[in-house]
């Protein structure tokens, strides 16, 4: 943020997490100053080929790094989570706060990380941390990972409230949210509140987690060979809910995926998920018992290509081999994107014999984290905020949570839906917002880690949209051609079948570049390559509507 802002301004922004379910990183700064709220990572969808991972890009952190107090974590997903290695890779953060399970699942995380130096520190239910500008304090919400918090700043003007991920649920599994807390914060004057906004387009109120418990019990019961149960490995009470399910039909549990066997050590260790250690066999001894007697947990509940049951769909899975008699339960909601993923699997998984269960209307097998728009006013009436900033979410579901607040009758000027990147100024005489204000671009990392450079994800979309046409001219000192040009394609035509075009494209890129040498004194290679491939990329579009990705090499001889 520039240097002419009053230093009286508060300032928030978010690096990720507007604009996209996921990647959430949000900011308050106030002077020389600023409190990181969580620092995630978004799961690509097929719109980014060879791409597994987005993060935030942390180059105003790195640049304003000294300002930093500490960084907040509402709760344990890797959507608020996930980002934190490649965070404290670039930016050192004096110290991490995060509670209960978050806690551990960030030091399992930390722990494959052993170069990463990093303070982390545990906050309770009634913890405060005290900064000059800022106080920080939390209160309790339900959401379907254990320890899930709001967090409260207090400054000189009000509390600016984020109420991470939430939904009302008034008989959770675990603990209650703390809703004095939520209404004193509205008594005591909510400056500006940021909300969960994930499933803004939904009415009705979401469904208590005991009402799953319920539906996946009946489902264990009608089972007649192998469950093989998908889930999110983070949905502590949701794997709970599957374990119990399986122990008390006297069925014997595999666990497969790296993710979900962390998730559940660390859950165990505080006591979140009891089973009997003797139900619990390794991932060799599953042809040792009968098919009615075996649960495997598993995730891939996404369809991601080398998930436990994504390889299970494609039968390239090294130990399960889909039985006559298996049934699939998924007990998740699908992520904006993956749809077509997940239905492969499913197409696949049906074709093989199995039975699937996934949720619907008749056989709820998962409910929402997040909160519906009728738990979404209830949040706003707490909290009454005299400015409302969504986030979490598509621009659609912003957009939509906003309505909601005008409806409830705040003013819609009050209301503002940012994008990554905006700054929303707020001081004694109102609120602004600055657009673009800071560095926010999403970076782009591959299966192994590795940040992928914007340009080539282009050039690899490219391909994938309109393919390859190579060519290749030799041409002398003299401008002469020595050999006709060569044409090669790869995923652009068919160039058995398009003959005429082929030869089209030859004598036009012969002509494009006799005519661009006659206009050079001396042969400029690089001028002449993107000249060429400019002029030829707009020759093919005229006459076929296509784009493919053009190579250019001149050999002078």
């Amino acid at each position: 943020m520039k240097k002419k802002n009053n230093q009286n301004d508060i300032l928030i922004a978010s690096l990720g997490g507007l604009g996209a379910v996921g990647m959430n990183c949000y900011i308050v700064q106030m002077g020389d100053e600023i409190i990181v709220m969580d620092a995630g990572i978004l799961f690509a969808g097929g719109e980014t080929p060879g791409i597994d991972y987005i993060i935030p890009d942390f180059t105003y952190l790195k640049e304003n790094e000294s300002k930093i107090k500490a960084l907040f974590i509402t709760h344990g997903h890797e959507d608020h989570i996930g980002a934190l290695p490649f965070l404290l890779e670039k930016v050192e953060i004096p110290v991490i706060y995060a509670s209960g399970i978050a806690y551990n699942l960030i030091k399992n995380k930390m722990f494959e990380y052993p170069d990463i130096p990093y303070q982390l520190r545990t906050f309770e239910d009634n913890s405060e941390f005290n900064y000059n500008n800022f106080s920080i304090s939390f209160f309790r919400t339900n959401h379907s990972i254990p320890d899930s918090f709001g967090i409260a700043i207090k400054t000189k003007l009000g509390y600016i409230v984020n109420t991470g991920d939430f939904k009302f649920d008034l008989t959770p599994i675990g603990k209650s949210a703390d809703y004095y807390k939520m209404t004193k914060l509205g008594n005591d004057g909510v400056l500006c509140l940021l909300a969960d906004s994930t499933n803004a387009d939904i009415s009705n109120f979401s469904l208590s987690e005991r009402k799953i418990a319920d539906n996946i019990r009946l489902s264990f019961q009608q089972a007649k060979g192998r469950i093989i149960c998908a889930t999110f490995a983070s949905n502590v009470f949701r794997v709970q809910q599957i374990l119990e399910a399986s122990q008390e039909c006297g069925r014997y549990i595999a666990i497969f995926g790296h993710s979900m066997e962390k998730n559940i050590e660390a859950a165990m260790r505080l006591k979140y998920i009891n089973i009997n250690k003797d139900n619990i066999i390794s991932q060799r001894e599953i042809n040792k018992y009968p098919p009615n007697k075996v649960t495997i947990l598993c995730t891939g509940s996404q369809g991601e290509p080398l998930a436990a049951l994504s390889r299970i769909a494609n039968g390239t899975h090294k130990q399960i081999k889909l039985l006559p008699d298996d049934t699939i339960i998924y007990s998740s909601k699908p992520i904006p994107g993956n749809e077509q993923f997940i239905n492969r699997n499913i197409n696949m998984l049906i074709k093989n014999g199995a039975t699937v269960i996934k949720n619907t209307p008749l056989s709820d097998t998962h409910t929402t984290g997040h909160a519906s728009r009728e738990e979404m006013k209830l949040m706003l009436n707490f909290m009454k905020p005299k400015y409302f900033m969504p986030v979490h979410g598509e621009y659609n579901m912003l957009k939509q949570h906003a309505n909601i607040a005008v409806e409830l009758g705040h003013s819609p000027n009050n209301c503002f839906c940012l994008d990554n990147g905006d700054v929303l100024h707020i001081n004694s005489k109102g609120a602004k917002v600055v657009k673009k204000e800071i560095a926010a671009d999403e970076v782009y990392l591959d299966s192994n880690l590795s940040d992928v450079n914007s340009n080539i994800l282009k050039e690899r979309k490219h391909l994938s949209e309109g393919g390859l046409l190579s060519l290749v001219f030799t041409i002398n000192r003299k401008k002469e051609f020595l050999c006709p040009v060569i044409v090669n394609t790869k995923g652009f035509i068919d160039e058995v079948q398009s003959k005429d075009l082929v030869e089209s494209i030859k004598s036009k890129a012969t002509s494009i570049c006799m005519q661009l040498l006659k206009k050079q004194k001396t042969i400029n290679i690089k001028t002449l390559r993107t000249d060429i491939t400019n002029h030829l990329s707009q020759y093919i579009y005229d006459t076929i509507e296509h784009k493919p990705f053009i190579i250019t090499t001149i050999n002078i001889i």
